[in-house]
């Protein structure tokens, strides 16, 4: 079993997360629809030369789960994260994120580049790009996104009749992934979370926030770069890859940018995880 997470009272919010190792401080922030246990197979192997802050985002996993919608923008989630570094004692980090983390982690980048060290978005394209220039292919692939943003309580009442049913077939559907590519323990994790009434309504949220409040802010900062260096990942097989050029996505929006594709699909962390691992400690001993 793993340790009960520890608590940091942040931001107005409990953020539920875990450190290990020592060094330079590295942040992963995980995505939808799952919690920090994502990185349960990739964060040991990079506490051996940093140290590793994994978290719970706000109405996710064991952190609160606010009940207004504007409260899940990615804006105020970045600034959960930035003050639990803070909270730890951790005024420059690494910052690495995956789906709906690595949009957190992007946001943080823009927000408060002084205290980004490096840049990794895993398996996203920019919420803006995704939102203005959005094909029938996306639109069938990531359909969740305009189903979960539909009004309270819709979503709520048809994922909620069977959240493991629903969030399962997401785990399986942004390409190439099986149950057997997510370990015992996380998936337990994420039905853990993903069952709780709350964290149903968060994360819908967290897709009406997308629209109603994030497209905005990206809009307002469009010409704008992330200095830091940056690394884009993604699935060889994903959804994102086989619709458009992932990389080419972010040239205009980071300004030392590299990239490189993973095996597997949107869940590359999870069906690679020795893979993602090279990639990651690789830019990160280099950019420290």
């Amino acid at each position: 079993m793993p340790a009960p997470p520890l608590f940091a009272k942040v931001n107005d919010q409990t953020i539920a997360y875990d450190v290990a190792g020592q060094g330079p401080a590295v942040l992963l922030l995980h995505g939808f629809p799952q919690t920090r246990a994502m990185w349960d197979r990739i964060a040991p192997a990079l506490a051996r030369d940093f140290t590793v802050v994994t978290a719970d985002l706000r109405g996710y996993g064991a952190s609160s789960k606010p009940r207004d919608m504007p409260q899940m923008s990615f804006r105020v989630m970045g600034q959960d994260m930035t003050a639990l570094m803070t909270h730890l004692g951790f005024d420059r980090f690494h910052l690495v994120g995956h789906d709906r983390g690595a949009r957190v982690a992007h946001r943080i980048a823009l927000d408060t580049p002084a205290l980004i060290q490096s840049l990794t978005v895993m398996d996203i394209v920019p919420t803006h790009h995704l939102l203005t220039d959005l094909s029938h292919q996306v639109a069938r692939a990531y359909y969740h996104w305009f189903f979960l943003a539909q009004p309270e309580p819709f979503p709520e009442t048809l994922i909620g009749h069977d959240p493991d049913a629903y969030f399962e077939r997401c785990l399986l559907g942004f390409g190439k992934a099986t149950l057997a590519d997510f370990a015992p323990d996380q998936l337990e994790a994420y039905r853990a979370a993903w069952r709780d009434p709350d964290c149903i309504r968060a994360m819908c949220h967290d897709y009406r926030a997308a629209i109603d409040v994030d497209l905005a802010d990206d809009a307002a900062d469009l010409d704008r770069r992330v200095p830091c260096p940056a690394l884009v990942l993604y699935g060889a097989d994903g959804a994102m890859a086989r619709a458009m050029n992932v990389a080419a996505t972010w040239t205009d929006r980071l300004a030392d940018m590299r990239a490189a594709a993973v095996p597997g699909g949107h869940f590359f962390p999870d069906q690679s995880p020795d893979e993602t691992t090279a990639a990651l400690r690789s830019f990160l001993l280099a950019t420290t």
